[in-house]
């Protein structure tokens, strides 16, 4: 069996898998790869950013597995003038709901941006209000909660309005926009997921 490695930037509102599900849009209105080809991990239908495709068993097991804690930077645009209070509060690691129980989130790198960092326009934009700042951050994880960011982010009072993963490992988007693949080898993948450990 040959292995496949690309990545993507899913757009937002789709979901991370080929099979279809009721009127949502689906990775496969986007991208066409090998039908044995799938997404590593996922991100939520409201999200956006980079997603690893792949028949690799073994990366799937690498990359999901809590132990190997590769981390995971997203790019948040919250709403309202985030305090360094809050950020620290990110940094430190708070208490979420995950699963109706109370998690203490692993330690977090948020830092907020001077200037909005250069992303794709989404479409639809988010709802603009000129009386409310809605500043951007980047946090970066370890680990990998159901809406794990949004819940952090709300749980020191400013909540998402957008949400790209822009970094897995050292792998990012660059460039990329909403809805483009590019196809990497066996070891550009994984020197750049793994050349660290």
């Amino acid at each position: 069996m040959s292995l496949h490695y690309f990545i993507i930037y899913k757009p937002y509102q789709v979901l991370s898998q080929f099979s279809r599900e009721g009127e949502k849009a689906v990775l496969a209105d986007y991208f066409k790869v090998p039908k044995d080809v799938y997404p590593v991990g996922r991100l939520d239908y409201d999200s956006e950013g980079l997603l690893i495709l792949t028949n690799d068993k073994s990366l799937n097991h690498r990359l999901l597995d809590p132990k190997f804690a590769h981390e995971r930077e997203y790019w948040v645009q919250v709403d309202g003038a985030i305090t360094v209070e809050a950020l620290q509060g990110l940094d430190k690691g708070i208490d979420i709901k995950v699963d109706g129980k109370t998690h203490h989130t692993r330690p977090a790198k948020a830092k907020l941006f001077e200037e909005a960092p250069g992303v794709p326009e989404r479409n639809p934009p988010i709802r603009f209000r000129k009386s409310i700042p809605a500043p951007w951050i980047s946090l970066t994880l370890t680990e990998g909660k159901n809406r794990q960011v949004r819940k952090m982010t709300a749980a020191v009072g400013f909540p998402t309005l957008r949400l790209i993963r822009y970094r897995i490992g050292n792998l990012t988007l660059g460039n990329m926009q909403a809805g483009d693949i590019v196809p990497l080898t066996a070891d550009e993948i994984k020197a750049a997921l793994f050349n660290n450990k």
